[in-house]
């Protein structure tokens, strides 16, 4: 669509590791340093070459405000590389990227790192809506007897911890969770329970068969906490999840009668992913040998109720311009968010009169499954919100090289009612 070409020429991210009800052991600036460092060290410039920093963080620590220029400090691209911050939710990793190629179009910036990570297990505990009121009138008290007074109203309930996790996970124009907007999407495209259950199984033995296979060697940079303990590995992949054992567990958003539950979700998680765009001239510069190209982008909204079938609203129109069929693709990313939101893209594009009315087109026809998140998604692998966007880019983009396959669509849905897709073209292919 636009006549400057935008590469990327490298990429990398860290083991995504599943959280598991404390603090992880990582902050998600830990997550994308060590992740940066590596992937800068193998390459023919240094980070003080960088022209710019861009990172998507849903929800980055106190601490850690303008994530981006921190990363960017810490990795050693120096005081004079400019960094910021994005959040489109689910995308933020991908809206970086997109951010990074309007960068370089432009002509502003010829090398730009870009990417996401997301530390969703230290995401802070709040205190409710009563204690922080009581704790207002405790301290404008000004005798003892009243604040006496006010001891005795003070109710174990007040005390109760709100996850400010939950409460992001929660679409507050429509007051559903993501898991309830899943739901919505199972019953509207009738999509059963066993196929949930079938889909969440093929996610997790695609990854840990990928693992086996080295597939993901050359984009996961393993890392090391404070006491030394190496994390090489995705570690909420479980080859127990088959659709037998998943079937046995119960709905956690619509009790007792929904379908979805925790084994045909992403799973809450920790990660970074990080990706080096160029323009030609710094390709030429610097000799690079690029990974692929970043053919195209769309952003495109809808019903937060049914939010999941945002990779149908963005990458359709891709599709239509580019004079593409679903099948042209050769490797699709859907992040999976929930099996039963990735299946319902599936049945929405071979649905005749839910494209007619909704994407004024007629229908894209059957998807082949065997293009499909060929090595695994954030069912096994997890969905760390801010880095996804970007690791789904950086695994198309493997995808196609150690295949020899030309074209990907790395595409995703977005809390609130939106949906990101980019289309990749492998080089060489």
């Amino acid at each position: 669509m636009q006549s400057k070409p935008v590469y990327v020429v490298d990429g990398a991210r860290s083991p995504f590791l599943k959280a598991r009800n404390k603090p992880g052991p990582f902050s998600a600036s830990d997550l994308a340093v060590q992740t940066g460092q590596q992937l800068i060290l193998r390459q023919p410039f240094a980070a003080t070459d960088i022209n710019e920093v861009i990172i998507g963080c849903a929800a980055p620590a106190p601490n850690e405000t303008n994530i981006a220029r921190i990363i960017a400090l810490r990795l050693g691209c120096g005081h004079n590389v400019p960094a910021y911050t994005v959040m489109r939710n689910c995308a933020s990793g991908m809206q970086a990227l997109d951010n990074a190629i309007m960068s370089i179009r432009s002509g502003r910036h010829n090398l730009v790192l870009a990417g996401g990570t997301e530390a969703m297990s230290r995401a802070p505990i709040l205190i409710s809506q009563q204690y922080l009121n009581w704790l207002t009138h405790f301290n404008e008290s000004k005798s003892v007897l009243e604040k006496l007074k006010l001891v005795f109203r003070l109710r174990p309930s007040f005390l109760r911890p709100e996850p400010a996790l939950l409460k992001g996970l929660t679409d507050p124009v429509v007051g559903l969770s993501m898991g309830q907007t899943a739901e919505n999407l199972a019953h509207m495209f009738n999509i059963k329970r066993s196929h949930m259950d079938a889909f969440a199984a093929r996610s997790h033995v695609l990854a840990k068969r990928a693992h086996e296979r080295h597939i993901f060697d050359n984009e996961l940079i393993p890392i090391t906490d404070a006491k030394g303990r190496l994390y090489n590995y995705d570690d909420g992949i479980r080859s127990d999840s088959t659709p037998g054992n998943l079937a046995k567990l119960k709905a956690v958003f619509d009790k007792p009668w929904g379908n979805i539950t925790a084994g045909n979700s992403s799973q809450v998680t920790d990660g970074a992913a990080l990706l080096i765009l160029a323009s030609e001239e710094a390709v030429n510069k610097y000799k690079l040998q690029p990974l692929g190209k970043i053919i195209d982008t769309q952003w495109a909204a809808l019903d937060p109720a049914i939010m999941g079938l945002g990779p149908v609203m963005a990458s359709s129109p891709i599709l239509i311009r580019q004079n593409l069929g679903l099948n042209n693709i050769d490797i699709w990313e859907i992040n999976e968010a929930f099996a039963a939101q990735v299946l319902s893209c599936l049945e929405a594009w071979n649905n005749e009169e839910w494209c007619q009315t909704n994407l004024g087109h007629s229908a894209f026809g059957e998807l082949d499954i065997d293009s499909l998140n060929v090595d695994g998604g954030a069912i096994a692998i997890g969905h760390p919100v801010g880095a996804s966007g970007a690791r789904i880019v950086l695994h198309c983009l493997n995808t196609l090289k150690d295949r020899s396959l030309k074209t990907g669509m790395a595409t995703i849905c977005i809390g609130g009612g939106q949906g990101g897709a980019m289309l990749l073209e492998a080089s060489g292919a």
